[in-house]
Protein backbone atom coordinates (compact mmCIF):
# COMPACT_ATOMS: atom_id res chain seq x y z
CA UNK A 1 0.00 0.00 0.00
CA UNK A 2 1.35 3.24 -1.01
CA UNK A 3 1.45 6.67 1.14
CA UNK A 4 -1.40 8.17 -0.81
CA UNK A 5 -3.57 5.90 -0.23
CA UNK A 6 -2.64 4.34 3.61
CA UNK A 7 -5.31 4.89 5.69
CA UNK A 8 -4.81 7.22 8.10
CA UNK A 9 -4.00 5.81 12.23
CA UNK A 10 -7.17 5.41 14.19
CA UNK A 11 -7.42 7.05 17.29
CA UNK A 12 -6.00 5.87 20.32
CA UNK A 13 -8.79 4.14 22.66
CA UNK A 14 -7.89 3.20 26.52
CA UNK A 15 -6.73 -0.43 25.16
CA UNK A 16 -4.08 1.57 23.61
CA UNK A 17 -2.48 2.28 27.36
CA UNK A 18 -2.57 -0.89 28.64
CA UNK A 19 0.18 -2.83 29.73
CA UNK A 20 1.01 -6.15 31.85
CA UNK A 21 2.64 -5.47 35.29
CA UNK A 22 4.20 -7.81 37.32
CA UNK A 23 2.72 -7.47 40.79
CA UNK A 24 5.94 -7.98 42.68
CA UNK A 25 6.89 -4.51 40.65
CA UNK A 26 4.86 -2.70 42.81
CA UNK A 27 6.70 -0.81 45.29
CA UNK A 28 5.31 -1.12 48.65
CA UNK A 29 7.63 0.93 50.90
CA UNK A 30 10.14 3.85 49.62
CA UNK A 31 14.00 3.17 48.75
CA UNK A 32 16.62 3.20 50.91
CA UNK A 33 17.04 6.66 50.12
CA UNK A 34 15.14 9.91 47.90
CA UNK A 35 17.92 10.11 45.79
CA UNK A 36 19.42 6.98 45.62
CA UNK A 37 16.04 5.55 43.57
CA UNK A 38 16.41 4.57 39.83
CA UNK A 39 16.33 6.82 36.39
CA UNK A 40 14.88 5.81 33.35
CA UNK A 41 16.26 8.38 30.83
CA UNK A 42 14.25 8.48 27.95
CA UNK A 43 15.17 11.79 26.36
CA UNK A 44 16.25 9.62 23.39
CA UNK A 45 15.10 6.85 20.91
CA UNK A 46 17.74 3.97 23.59
CA UNK A 47 16.94 4.62 26.92
CA UNK A 48 19.83 4.76 29.53
CA UNK A 49 19.50 3.40 32.94
CA UNK A 50 20.86 6.01 35.84
CA UNK A 51 20.37 6.60 39.61
CA UNK A 52 18.28 9.42 40.81
CA UNK A 53 20.72 11.71 41.73
CA UNK A 54 22.08 11.92 38.05
CA UNK A 55 20.06 14.66 37.20
CA UNK A 56 22.77 16.86 38.07
CA UNK A 57 24.56 16.07 35.68
CA UNK A 58 21.19 16.21 33.11
CA UNK A 59 20.23 19.85 33.43
CA UNK A 60 22.37 22.87 32.77
CA UNK A 61 22.78 26.16 34.36
CA UNK A 62 19.66 28.16 33.62
CA UNK A 63 17.73 25.55 33.31
CA UNK A 64 14.29 25.88 35.38
CA UNK A 65 12.65 22.84 37.64
CA UNK A 66 8.93 23.44 38.91
CA UNK A 67 8.31 21.50 41.89
CA UNK A 68 4.67 20.98 43.50
CA UNK A 69 4.54 22.39 46.77
CA UNK A 70 1.14 20.88 48.36
CA UNK A 71 1.60 18.97 51.46
CA UNK A 72 -0.02 16.00 51.88
CA UNK A 73 -2.71 15.55 54.75
CA UNK A 74 -3.72 12.92 57.36
CA UNK A 75 -6.76 12.66 55.21
CA UNK A 76 -8.05 9.22 55.88
CA UNK A 77 -10.50 9.08 59.24
CA UNK A 78 -12.54 6.44 60.40
CA UNK A 79 -15.83 6.07 62.24
CA UNK A 80 -18.65 4.43 61.83
CA UNK A 81 -22.56 5.09 61.73
CA UNK A 82 -25.22 5.34 64.89
CA UNK A 83 -26.25 2.38 63.92
CA UNK A 84 -22.68 0.86 64.32
CA UNK A 85 -21.84 -0.11 60.77
CA UNK A 86 -18.20 0.86 59.89
CA UNK A 87 -16.80 3.35 57.62
CA UNK A 88 -13.84 4.65 56.32
CA UNK A 89 -13.85 8.78 55.10
CA UNK A 90 -11.20 9.70 52.82
CA UNK A 91 -11.19 13.96 53.04
CA UNK A 92 -10.47 15.33 49.73
CA UNK A 93 -11.14 18.77 50.21
CA UNK A 94 -11.55 21.08 53.45
CA UNK A 95 -13.79 24.06 51.72
CA UNK A 96 -13.48 28.27 52.24
CA UNK A 97 -15.10 28.91 54.84
CA UNK A 98 -18.61 31.62 54.64
CA UNK A 99 -18.07 35.20 56.86
CA UNK A 100 -18.84 34.42 59.96
CA UNK A 101 -19.03 30.87 59.98
CA UNK A 102 -16.46 28.38 62.00
CA UNK A 103 -13.45 28.02 59.83
CA UNK A 104 -12.41 24.65 58.45
CA UNK A 105 -15.57 22.98 59.74
CA UNK A 106 -16.93 21.93 55.82
CA UNK A 107 -15.63 19.48 53.69
CA UNK A 108 -16.13 17.04 50.75
CA UNK A 109 -15.17 13.48 51.04
CA UNK A 110 -15.07 9.80 50.08
CA UNK A 111 -17.27 7.92 52.04
CA UNK A 112 -16.21 3.86 52.45
CA UNK A 113 -19.20 2.42 54.02
CA UNK A 114 -21.51 -0.95 53.08
CA UNK A 115 -24.69 0.97 53.08
CA UNK A 116 -24.59 4.94 52.18
CA UNK A 117 -26.22 6.97 55.10
CA UNK A 118 -29.10 8.84 54.24
CA UNK A 119 -28.90 12.70 54.21
CA UNK A 120 -29.07 14.34 57.40
CA UNK A 121 -27.03 11.11 59.20
CA UNK A 122 -24.80 11.98 61.92
CA UNK A 123 -21.26 10.17 61.58
CA UNK A 124 -18.80 9.52 65.18
CA UNK A 125 -15.80 9.68 63.65
CA UNK A 126 -12.10 8.61 65.28
CA UNK A 127 -13.80 6.54 68.01
CA UNK A 128 -11.76 6.31 71.34
CA UNK A 129 -11.27 2.77 72.95
CA UNK A 130 -14.25 4.05 75.44
CA UNK A 131 -16.12 4.20 72.05
CA UNK A 132 -16.65 8.05 72.21
CA UNK A 133 -15.64 10.02 68.68
CA UNK A 134 -13.45 12.64 68.65
CA UNK A 135 -15.76 14.48 66.06
CA UNK A 136 -19.24 14.44 64.40
CA UNK A 137 -19.69 14.67 60.82
CA UNK A 138 -23.18 15.61 59.33
CA UNK A 139 -23.77 14.10 55.56
CA UNK A 140 -25.50 17.18 54.03
CA UNK A 141 -25.62 15.42 50.55
CA UNK A 142 -23.93 14.51 47.49
CA UNK A 143 -21.45 16.75 46.02
CA UNK A 144 -22.40 17.99 42.59
CA UNK A 145 -19.64 18.62 41.15
CA UNK A 146 -17.75 15.38 41.62
CA UNK A 147 -20.16 13.06 39.24
CA UNK A 148 -21.75 11.98 42.32
CA UNK A 149 -18.21 10.57 44.13
CA UNK A 150 -17.92 12.65 46.88
CA UNK A 151 -20.42 13.74 49.75
CA UNK A 152 -20.76 17.13 51.37
CA UNK A 153 -20.10 16.91 55.49
CA UNK A 154 -20.40 19.79 57.99
CA UNK A 155 -17.76 18.57 60.67
CA UNK A 156 -18.35 19.81 64.79
CA UNK A 157 -14.78 20.14 64.84
CA UNK A 158 -11.47 21.62 62.82
CA UNK A 159 -10.88 19.35 59.73
CA UNK A 160 -7.03 20.29 59.55
CA UNK A 161 -6.67 19.99 63.42
CA UNK A 162 -9.22 16.35 63.27
CA UNK A 163 -6.59 15.07 60.54
CA UNK A 164 -3.52 16.07 62.13
CA UNK A 165 -4.68 14.58 65.44
CA UNK A 166 -7.04 11.42 64.18
CA UNK A 167 -5.99 10.96 60.58
CA UNK A 168 -4.21 8.52 58.84
CA UNK A 169 -1.56 8.94 55.47
CA UNK A 170 -3.92 8.23 52.45
CA UNK A 171 -1.86 5.80 50.78
CA UNK A 172 -2.72 4.47 47.17
CA UNK A 173 -4.71 1.62 47.05
CA UNK A 174 -2.02 -0.94 45.21
CA UNK A 175 0.08 -0.37 48.92
CA UNK A 176 -1.38 -3.12 50.94
CA UNK A 177 0.38 -2.06 53.99
CA UNK A 178 -0.86 0.47 57.36
CA UNK A 179 0.42 3.23 57.29
CA UNK A 180 3.37 4.19 59.89
CA UNK A 181 6.06 6.19 60.99
CA UNK A 182 8.27 5.82 57.46
CA UNK A 183 4.88 6.58 55.21
CA UNK A 184 4.50 10.23 57.91
CA UNK A 185 7.93 11.15 56.42
CA UNK A 186 8.43 9.21 52.74
CA UNK A 187 5.05 10.21 51.60
CA UNK A 188 5.78 13.76 51.15
CA UNK A 189 8.38 15.98 49.72
CA UNK A 190 10.69 17.45 51.65
CA UNK A 191 9.93 21.05 50.55
CA UNK A 192 5.64 20.39 50.84
CA UNK A 193 4.78 23.85 52.04
CA UNK A 194 0.24 23.81 51.72
CA UNK A 195 -1.46 21.12 53.01
CA UNK A 196 -4.36 19.93 51.04
CA UNK A 197 -3.59 16.84 48.85
CA UNK A 198 -4.48 13.33 49.24
CA UNK A 199 -1.78 12.05 47.49
CA UNK A 200 1.72 12.97 47.02
CA UNK A 201 3.41 14.09 43.81
CA UNK A 202 5.12 11.56 43.94
CA UNK A 203 8.12 12.42 41.23
CA UNK A 204 9.00 14.90 43.98
CA UNK A 205 9.62 12.39 46.05
CA UNK A 206 13.09 11.76 44.82
CA UNK A 207 14.49 15.04 45.59
CA UNK A 208 16.53 15.93 49.02
CA UNK A 209 18.23 18.36 50.47
CA UNK A 210 21.73 17.29 49.06
CA UNK A 211 20.22 17.05 45.71
CA UNK A 212 19.16 20.29 45.85
CA UNK A 213 21.49 22.22 46.76
CA UNK A 214 23.66 20.73 44.36
CA UNK A 215 21.60 21.53 41.74
CA UNK A 216 21.36 24.85 43.00
CA UNK A 217 25.25 24.80 42.63
CA UNK A 218 25.11 24.22 39.01
CA UNK A 219 23.02 27.19 38.45
CA UNK A 220 19.88 25.35 37.93
CA UNK A 221 16.96 27.54 39.21
CA UNK A 222 13.40 26.49 40.99
CA UNK A 223 10.01 27.52 41.44
CA UNK A 224 7.10 26.26 42.89
CA UNK A 225 3.27 25.94 42.07
CA UNK A 226 0.43 24.16 44.13
CA UNK A 227 -1.83 21.70 42.70
CA UNK A 228 -3.75 19.63 45.79
CA UNK A 229 -3.96 16.52 43.90
CA UNK A 230 -7.01 14.30 44.91
CA UNK A 231 -7.85 10.57 45.10
CA UNK A 232 -9.34 11.23 41.13
CA UNK A 233 -5.66 10.71 40.02
CA UNK A 234 -6.29 6.66 40.66
CA UNK A 235 -9.50 6.49 38.94
CA UNK A 236 -9.19 4.52 36.68
CA UNK A 237 -10.73 5.47 32.75
CA UNK A 238 -14.02 3.13 31.69
CA UNK A 239 -14.46 4.31 28.98
CA UNK A 240 -13.16 2.66 25.37
CA UNK A 241 -13.39 5.99 23.92
CA UNK A 242 -10.63 8.09 26.23
CA UNK A 243 -12.32 11.84 25.05
CA UNK A 244 -15.80 10.65 26.89
CA UNK A 245 -13.73 10.41 30.18
CA UNK A 246 -14.67 13.07 33.04
CA UNK A 247 -11.85 13.94 34.84
CA UNK A 248 -11.58 15.09 38.15
CA UNK A 249 -10.84 18.78 39.18
CA UNK A 250 -8.30 20.05 41.61
CA UNK A 251 -7.30 23.27 42.92
CA UNK A 252 -4.13 25.05 41.75
CA UNK A 253 -2.22 27.99 42.28
CA UNK A 254 0.52 29.84 40.70
CA UNK A 255 2.62 32.63 42.64
CA UNK A 256 3.25 35.61 40.64
CA UNK A 257 7.55 34.76 41.38
CA UNK A 258 6.97 31.71 39.32
CA UNK A 259 5.66 33.18 36.06
CA UNK A 260 8.44 35.62 36.53
CA UNK A 261 10.82 32.57 36.43
CA UNK A 262 9.74 30.84 33.51
CA UNK A 263 9.58 34.15 31.54
CA UNK A 264 13.29 34.86 32.56
CA UNK A 265 13.83 31.20 31.77
CA UNK A 266 12.89 31.71 28.33
CA UNK A 267 14.84 35.00 28.27
CA UNK A 268 18.16 33.59 28.75
CA UNK A 269 17.30 30.53 26.81
CA UNK A 270 16.64 28.09 29.38
CA UNK A 271 15.05 24.81 29.56
CA UNK A 272 11.68 24.33 31.64
CA UNK A 273 11.45 21.05 33.34
CA UNK A 274 8.31 20.15 35.15
CA UNK A 275 8.54 17.58 37.81
CA UNK A 276 5.92 15.54 37.77
CA UNK A 277 2.28 15.32 35.92
CA UNK A 278 0.74 17.42 38.62
CA UNK A 279 3.14 20.10 37.87
CA UNK A 280 2.22 19.97 33.63
CA UNK A 281 -1.49 20.15 34.58
CA UNK A 282 -0.89 23.34 36.51
CA UNK A 283 1.02 25.20 33.97
CA UNK A 284 -0.69 24.00 30.64
CA UNK A 285 -3.95 25.23 32.98
CA UNK A 286 -2.42 28.60 33.15
CA UNK A 287 -1.14 28.43 29.59
CA UNK A 288 -4.53 27.57 28.04
CA UNK A 289 -6.93 29.72 30.45
CA UNK A 290 -4.33 32.71 31.45
CA UNK A 291 -5.85 31.89 35.67
CA UNK A 292 -2.99 32.10 37.45
CA UNK A 293 -5.09 30.07 40.40
CA UNK A 294 -8.61 27.97 40.58
CA UNK A 295 -9.62 24.48 39.67
CA UNK A 296 -8.40 22.92 36.22
CA UNK A 297 -10.47 19.23 35.40
CA UNK A 298 -7.59 19.00 32.33
CA UNK A 299 -7.67 16.11 30.23
CA UNK A 300 -4.04 15.81 28.66
CA UNK A 301 -4.34 13.43 25.58
CA UNK A 302 -2.54 12.38 22.50
CA UNK A 303 -2.55 15.48 20.31
CA UNK A 304 -2.49 17.92 22.79
CA UNK A 305 -0.38 20.91 21.73
CA UNK A 306 2.18 21.30 24.90
CA UNK A 307 3.26 25.35 25.79
CA UNK A 308 5.32 25.71 28.80
CA UNK A 309 7.08 22.03 29.45
CA UNK A 310 10.30 20.67 27.81
CA UNK A 311 11.26 18.08 29.81
CA UNK A 312 8.91 15.92 32.29
CA UNK A 313 10.09 13.92 35.51
CA UNK A 314 7.88 11.75 36.42
CA UNK A 315 6.81 7.96 38.26
CA UNK A 316 5.82 5.14 36.27
CA UNK A 317 2.02 5.13 36.25
CA UNK A 318 -1.02 2.49 36.44
CA UNK A 319 -2.01 1.10 33.11
CA UNK A 320 -4.91 2.80 31.65
CA UNK A 321 -4.65 5.91 33.67
CA UNK A 322 -5.39 9.46 32.46
CA UNK A 323 -1.36 10.17 33.29
CA UNK A 324 -0.52 7.54 31.04
CA UNK A 325 -2.47 9.62 28.23
CA UNK A 326 -0.14 12.61 29.41
CA UNK A 327 2.84 11.10 29.35
CA UNK A 328 1.90 10.14 26.00
CA UNK A 329 0.84 13.01 24.79
CA UNK A 330 4.53 14.65 26.03
CA UNK A 331 6.74 12.20 24.58
CA UNK A 332 4.76 10.05 22.13
CA UNK A 333 3.03 7.40 22.47
CA UNK A 334 4.70 4.45 20.64
CA UNK A 335 8.09 5.57 22.52
CA UNK A 336 5.98 5.65 26.10
CA UNK A 337 5.00 2.01 25.61
CA UNK A 338 8.62 1.53 24.78
CA UNK A 339 10.40 2.60 27.97
CA UNK A 340 7.45 0.51 29.66
CA UNK A 341 8.48 -2.59 28.20
CA UNK A 342 12.38 -1.67 29.00
CA UNK A 343 11.62 -0.92 32.57
CA UNK A 344 9.63 -3.89 33.38
CA UNK A 345 12.60 -5.99 31.89
CA UNK A 346 14.91 -4.27 33.77
CA UNK A 347 13.27 -4.67 37.14
CA UNK A 348 12.05 -1.21 37.70
CA UNK A 349 9.49 -0.49 40.79
CA UNK A 350 6.34 1.17 40.03
CA UNK A 351 3.92 3.89 40.93
CA UNK A 352 4.36 6.38 43.99
CA UNK A 353 7.07 4.44 46.06
CA UNK A 354 8.84 3.43 42.68
CA UNK A 355 11.28 4.64 40.23
CA UNK A 356 11.23 7.50 37.65
CA UNK A 357 11.56 8.84 34.06
CA UNK A 358 13.05 11.26 32.29
CA UNK A 359 11.12 12.41 29.27
CA UNK A 360 11.73 14.73 26.15
CA UNK A 361 8.75 16.98 24.39
CA UNK A 362 7.87 15.08 21.63
CA UNK A 363 6.88 18.33 19.62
Amino acid sequence: MTAANAHPPLPLTLADFDFALPEALIAQHPAATRSGSRLLDGRQAEPVNRVFSDVVDLFDAGDLLVFNDTKVVKARIFGEKVSGGKLEMLIERVLPTPSGERPNHAVVAHLKVSKKPVIGSILNMALDAQGEPAFRAQLLGRWPDAHGALFHFQLDADAYEMMAAHGHVPLPPYITHTDDDTDVSRYQTVFARHPGAVAAPTAALHFDEPLLAALQARGVHTASVTLHVGAGTFSPVKTENIAEHKMHAERYNIPAETVAAIAACRARGGRVIAVGTTSVRTLESWANTGATQGDTDIFITPGYAFQVVDHLITNFHLPKSTLMMLISAFAGHGHVMSLYRHAIEERYRFFSYGDSMLLSRSA
